[in-house]
């Protein structure tokens, strides 16, 4: 079992209406197969090696998103520094058989992210390879509170992408007010950020919520924005070209919104 560094994103799940219908547009996106897990819950598998679960929602009320997990070697302690800088704890921990213990909690701004201590198991064993996480980021308005939120529950270390993009000319990418994690003990920049913090402006709507966004790996960006098309979900941002690669955000046709990320040619 492959450990995940403390505060490193290690799982990500998504919370679905209907579990089959999410099997067939994941397993045609992403070329991923799945296998029973428990519960109403399946584990999906690129090139045979974990990469996510979709789950079945036990209760309509609960939002159709996907979720992201932070692993701790404490969760309880984690639990702890989350209400001391002024989060919510959702679920508190609760074991997850012989797998691990998981925890839900939100930020100050109301995203809601999870935390993972692990038992047999550590998360992922297949990331930023095609068809599999590459990325998170909380979208938020409130980066006053966030930014120390993060940095005191994870020890993140943060660098402004806009310290990042020096030798890029000044276009709308460099001025987005984003700022990257870096897990403790490391030097904060590009080369060890695990995930980031975006601010939403008054250009979206306002009753969209705060919200993490997790990105999964594709070697043809573009042309999985059409297969979603194809697919019955939806294009909410169109492939556009960033520093870090050609992106676009997306929804699957149970309306989960995740994003797609392809790697600039090396």
């Amino acid at each position: 079992m492959a450990a995940f560094a403390q505060s490193a994103p290690c799982w990500v799940d998504v919370q679905l209406p209907d579990l089959e219908a999410g099997k067939r547009f994941y397993g045609e996106l992403f070329g991923w197969t799945f296998r029973a897990g428990e519960g109403p819950r399946a584990d999906a598998l690129g090139e045979g090696r974990l990469v996510a679960a979709l789950a079945a929602k036990k209760d309509g009320r609960m939002p159709t998103a996907w979720g992201v997990y932070f692993a701790t070697d404490d969760i309880e302690a984690s639990v702890a520094r989350v209400r001391a800088a002024g989060g919510q704890v959702i679920t508190e921990p609760v074991p997850a058989g012989r797998a691990g213990v998981l925890a839900q909690a939100a930020d100050p701004g109301g995203a809601v992210f999870g935390l993972w201590q692990a038992g047999e198991r550590a998360g992922f064993q297949k990331q930023n390879e095609p068809g599999s996480f590459c990325w998170t980021e909380v979208h938020t308005r409130r980066k006053d509170r966030v930014d120390p939120f993060y940095e005191e529950v994870f020890g993140f270390r943060s660098a402004d992408i806009a310290d990042l993009v020096t030798d890029t000319p000044d276009t709308d990418e460099t001025r987005i007010d984003f700022r990257t994690w870096s897990p403790p003990g490391t030097e904060p920049g590009p080369d060890t950020a695990v995930g980031g913090r975006s601010v939403i402006t008054d250009a979206f709507p306002a009753e969209l919520p705060s919200h993490f966004l997790s990105y999964f790996n594709v070697t043809d960006c573009d042309a999985t924005a059409r297969t979603v098309q194809r697919l019955g979900g939806r294009v909410t941002e169109p492939p556009l070209d960033i520093p870090y690669g050609r992106m676009a955000v997306l929804q699957d046709d149970q309306g989960a919104v995740f994003a797609v990320l392809q790697e600039p040619a090396s």
